[in-house]
């Protein structure tokens, strides 16, 4: 079974790599035309959302550190 990696880049987009679709909310799947990697926006900026177009570049701050979660309600 193929992983998908997903990394939080400072100051930018989430990168996603590896076997995944990406679907609105009907459940519309994306063309990603075999693409294997893809940058999503996390600053609202990008006019190709939810693509990043690196209209983040001097207007995102967000240095990505790692850390554990609250454990989940019950």
């Amino acid at each position: 079974m193929a992983s998908t990696k997903i990394i939080v880049n400072n100051n930018g987009s989430l990168k996603v790599e590896g076997d995944f679709e990406i679907s609105d909310t009907q459940g519309n799947v994306y063309g990603l035309q075999g693409r294997t990697i893809v940058s999503l926006c996390r600053c609202g900026l990008s006019k190709n959302k939810p693509f990043c177009d690196a209209s983040h570049k001097g207007n995102f701050e967000h240095e990505a550190k790692a850390f554990e979660l609250p454990p989940r309600k019950s």
